[in-house]
């Protein structure tokens, strides 16, 4: 399955409050953020591909510095005085990834508004369902053509992708093993791969490799069966 794009939006809010911030000349503030999608037309729209966001204030915050929040809009309100960058974590559904942004939280406005780009990485079915409420994806989104191209680039190469594939599937342990090291040695920027740990699991498409790296494993795993 192809990558899917989405524009996720943080809106934070804050104001000065009747409060003593034990520190000179730096006001008490509340405030909050909540997190949205953007579809198609650019309107606001429940983020509900992900499952969690995971909020890590500053340490000074102490116990409530990692605040984890399972609802859309994934709504977080805290006080404090301080400007700081905070790590945000979102958790996708269907096993679809952590997404991690760095939202500055400032007080130059009271209100203000922060876009980011997810890439979703080979979404599930699952995950994928939900993509499709708030815009195109997989064919729908120009990238089969890219994929098809590809294909045929591969075949032109003397390297039958489908063929390859099975073919790693019917390797033993040890050459997996080392085929993984392979792809860690050799692998692109454009490359997608995923450690499933939980699963005891290595994901890599294939179509993201560099064509040397392709040749490198057609020519492995043709050793070891037959292709």
């Amino acid at each position: 399955m192809p990558d899917v794009k989405r524009t996720v939006k943080l809106i934070t809010e804050q104001k000065i409050i009747d409060k003593d911030s034990g520190t000179e000349g730096f006001p008490m503030r509340a405030w909050n953020i909540e997190i949205f999608l953007l579809n198609e037309a650019g309107e606001e729209v429940q983020a509900n591909c992900f499952e969690k966001a995971t909020y890590k204030l500053h340490p000074s915050f102490e116990k409530r510095a990692t605040q984890v929040k399972k609802q859309p809009p994934f709504h977080i309100s805290e006080e404090g005085w301080g400007e700081f960058d905070m790590e945000i974590i979102l958790s996708a559904v269907g096993k679809g990834g952590d997404h991690p942004l760095v939202h500055d939280l400032n007080f130059q406005q009271e209100r203000y508004e922060a876009k980011h780009v997810i890439t979703f990485r080979n979404p599930k079915p699952e995950l994928l369902a939900i993509l499709k409420e708030s815009g195109p994806v997989g064919e729908e989104n120009g990238v089969k053509e890219k994929a098809d191209a590809a294909k045929k680039k591969r075949k032109e190469k003397n390297v039958d992708m489908e063929k390859l594939a099975e073919g790693l599937q019917r390797l033993d342990e040890d050459d997996l093993l080392h085929v993984v090291q392979m792809v860690h040695d050799n692998k692109s920027a454009d490359t997608y791969t995923k450690n499933d740990v939980e699963n005891g699991e290595f994901h890599v498409d294939l179509y993201t490799l560099p064509d040397h790296l392709v040749k490198m494993l057609w020519d492995f795993t043709g050793s070891k069966t037959e292709l």
